[in-house]
């Protein structure tokens, strides 16, 4: 059977009664990312307006008596619908749908037919599979490649058949009936029952599909055709938008240029040249930087070679700098018995830290100082560096450092 969604993808509410309510769990992906699992009801309605997910298409969402939906299943011939409040078996309810997500779906799902028709029509591209996704759609096409020219013939031949207007009829067709040997799709479910559903465009495609379509290619608007992807194996990915999804991609768009115009002080027109200006000048400045730290570092080494605490413990801790600039300074001073603990970074966050000196005293003190820092580090030959979370203990390090220092003296 066929469910009123199916029959007729416009309907927005309707009446219907429910047969069954049972307990139930939902596992589905929290705000924060993080699987949950909500405790709920699986309801059963005598027929749904709401869509359960199928045919590369997501479920829709909606309302039972102002009761939110959130998850539509099909099961056999019946649809079972989440909810976290109970329903009364026998209770004739409001069935609404959220037509901003159902009317999407339907815009997408049309227009993947439309381009999955084109494709092969054109090119002898069959598609394999696609995806309805959150902010894109996808079909993966079978061939190695496409190019810019067929993306583009694609993308004008599916546009001039929306301009065309061409009607989107919706029909049922039996098992044995001989016509449904000349019809396109990928083959039927496990448990699939009944008569089989046909979305015919006409003059372009007729494809078995259980989910929710336009009547009409106007109300696709417009598709645009954001290029392509390599995909699995001789497999190429096609990246689309269709209907409302191009106008809000547009919207973006012409935010984003809006703010670089302003950014980056000149038209549209001139942005990519103006960035790559701008990323030239700061790979200079980059360059000029690391010299002028690499100077730094030599004058830094030689003042702390001269200094009173050389033969003991030196520590340094500077806010600019990286690895390569505390090994530097390490270069300079020389493997001498002074214990040389470096730090670059956050004053009480995150950075990196190195530990330099003698090869016994520093694979004993390593792996404790990065303890004490809360990091991770590793080393050899009288070095050992990593990465910390604590920069604040570093006073912490250097007791522990000079106490290292205090006991080799007095055993000597």
């Amino acid at each position: 059977m066929a469910f009123l969604c199916q029959r007729d993808s416009y309907a927005r509410e309707f009446t219907t009664t429910v047969v069954s309510c049972r307990p139930a769990e939902l596992h589905t992906e929290g705000s924060n990312g993080k699987k949950e699992v909500l405790s709920g009801f699986q309801v059963v309605l005598e027929d749904t307006l709401l869509f359960p997910e199928g045919g590369g298409q997501p479920d829709d969402r909606g309302t039972i008596n102002d009761i939110s939906v959130l998850r539509v299943t099909r099961r056999g011939t019946q649809a079972d619908h989440f909810t976290q409040t109970p329903l009364t078996p026998g209770t004739e309810v409001q069935v609404r749908v959220d037509w901003e997500r159902r009317f999407d779906h339907m815009q997408q799902h049309s227009g993947q037919h439309l381009i999955t028709a084109v494709a092969d029509d054109l090119f002898g591209m069959k598609t394999t599979s696609w995806e309805l996704g959150r902010l894109r759609s996808v079909i993966e096409l079978d061939s190695p490649s496409v190019t810019a020219e067929q993306v583009a013939a694609i993308e004008q031949s599916v546009n001039e058949k929306i301009r065309d207007r061409l009607p989107v009829n919706v029909r049922e067709l039996s098992l044995d009936d001989p016509e449904v040997e000349q019809v396109r799709g990928r083959g039927l479910p496990d448990d699939h029952a009944g008569p089989i559903r046909v979305v015919t465009i006409k003059s372009v495609d007729s494809n078995m599909c259980c989910g929710t379509h336009v009547s009409n290619l106007s109300d696709l608007q417009v598709i645009k055709i954001l290029g392509t992807e390599k995909g699995k194996k001789n497999k190429t990915n096609l990246i689309f938008l269709a209907g409302n999804r191009v106008l809000k991609w547009m919207e973006r768009s012409h935010g984003t240029e809006k703010a670089l115009t302003a950014l980056l002080k000149c038209g549209a027109e001139d942005h990519v040249e103006a960035v790559k200006k701008l990323q030239n000048s700061s790979k200079l400045l980059q360059k000029n930087n690391l010299n002028l730290l690499r100077d730094l570092a030599v004058h830094i080494a030689h003042s702390l070679r001269n200094s009173p605490d050389c033969g003991g413990v030196i520590t340094l801790h500077r806010k600019d700098g990286d690895s390569e600039f505390m090994n530097i300074i390490a270069n300079e001073i020389g493997p001498e018995e002074t214990l040389l603990f470096l730090t670059v970074g956050d004053e009480k966050g995150a950075g990196l830290f190195l530990l330099a000196g003698p090869a016994e005293a520093v694979e004993t003190l390593g792996p404790r100082v990065a303890e004490v820092l809360e990091g991770k580090g590793a080393g050899k030959k009288g070095r050992f560096q990593g990465k910390a979370t604590k920069m604040s203990r570093r006073a912490e390090v250097q007791a522990l450092l000079q106490d290292y220092i205090s006991t080799q003296s007095a055993e000597e």
